[in-house]
């Protein structure tokens, strides 16, 4: 039953930042103004962070001591996370407000590499189970 419980908690990890990532942004961007599509990211972007630290470390925790690939993968996704939120998304954001463009670009492929490593990561972990 443990097993199950792990496999959906990836399974919820990995949808949630598809989801966040291809769908939520894509689509706040597309729907709003660039002056509040901006500000709303930039409050939901916390609680993104919060759900992706908080699930992957719970995976890690449900892994099991037979499965230390998928432990060790789940928790580099928590603390990765947790540097992202508290040093990237703020550099980010004093980039933004200071209109530092370049440091912007940087810095943001910078957050979407790191997310889609989480998804990566989070993709291989699943298909240990196909």
């Amino acid at each position: 039953m443990s097993d199950i419980i792990f496999i959906l908690t990836v399974a919820l990890l990995f949808g949630g930042m598809v989801l966040y990532s291809f769908g939520f942004a894509a689509f706040v961007f597309s729907a709003l103004p660039a002056d509040v599509a901006g500000p709303l990211l930039r409050k939901a972007f916390p609680h993104f962070y919060a759900f992706v630290a908080v699930t992957a470390l719970v995976a890690a925790g449900l892994a099991g001591p037979d499965n230390v690939l998928a432990a060790s993968l789940m928790l580099m996704i928590a603390l990765t996370t947790v540097l992202t939120r508290q040093l990237l998304m703020p550099a980010i954001n004093r980039a933004t407000d200071t209109q530092a463009r370049a440091r912007f670009k940087v810095l943001h492929s910078l957050s979407v590499l790191m997310t889609l490593s989480h998804i990566a990561a989070a993709g291989f972990v699943l298909m240990q189970w196909v």
